[in-house]
């Protein structure tokens, strides 16, 4: 697995499309209808999917896990599968505190599939105004 994050506009999608190859793009709310499919994959949209997934779970720890177990997941369709997944990740703890709950919930549970996601992937990349580094 590999994670590339950065934050809006960094330039992530443009890293990810001049590696070449042709993966499928998909968003990551597609994850709870089952599955990965085949195949190379990215998969983007995570702040959009923990934001939707914050009204029915109001514990962070359990909402954390759930994260956890769709990581795993991919990680294990990679292994049998043989294809290559990408994350993009968006980059939410450098500006300014939220004031709303709500807002400061979906910042603290991106930061932790960031620090999750980078754990258990083979390599970490960092895009920030189109330039891109790896960091592992």
């Amino acid at each position: 697995m590999r994670v590339v994050i950065g934050g809006t506009h960094a330039g992530k999608r443009d890293a990810v499309r001049a590696w070449g190859g042709a993966p499928r793009w998909l968003e990551a709310d597609c994850l709870l209808e089952g599955p990965p499919p085949a195949g190379d994959l990215v998969i983007d949209g995570w702040a959009a999917w923990i934001a939707a997934q914050l009204e029915g779970e109001a514990d962070n720890d359990r909402l954390r896990a759930r994260l956890v177990q769709t990581l795993e997941t991919l990680l294990a369709a990679e292994r049998r599968t043989g294809a290559t997944i990408t994350l993009i990740l968006k980059e939410m703890g450098r500006g300014i505190v939220p004031m709303s709950r709500r807002q400061r919930r979906l910042r603290d549970l991106n930061g932790w599939l960031a620090q999750d996601a980078a754990a258990r992937a083979e390599a970490v990349y960092y895009v920030w105004h189109g330039l891109v580094r790896r960091l592992v």
